[in-house]
């Protein structure tokens, strides 16, 4: 976690072969899952955050490879934020095509 902004988008980029300007949020644990980084480019310029649990570890996806990208959703980064399991069971599933009339 001693990356800053530069050493995060050359990991977004050349690990992960991603475009670090692209509208994606890239978020980072370390190996403790007590600290979170989350990069994202906002028009002109690179926002970074830092969240530090002081108790608690987060609920960090498994993954089968270390250094490959994961897609969530933008409530999963909501739950993963929370405390809560990305891959939660219990969600409702996402519906589509509906109309009210």
């Amino acid at each position: 976690m001693r990356k800053s902004i530069n050493g995060l988008s050359i990991i977004v980029s050349d690990t992960l072969s991603l475009d670090p300007l692209s509208q994606a949020w890239f978020v980072f644990c370390n190996k403790q899952r007590d600290k979170l980084k989350i990069l994202f480019w906002d028009t002109n310029g690179f926002w970074l955050y830092y969240r530090r649990l002081e108790q608690g570890r987060f609920q960090w996806p498994n993954h089968a490879q270390a250094h490959v990208a994961m897609g969530i959703e933008q409530r999963q980064l909501q739950w993963l934020l929370s405390g809560l399991p990305v891959n939660n069971k219990t969600r409702h599933s996402t519906l589509s095509g509906l109309s009210v009339i």
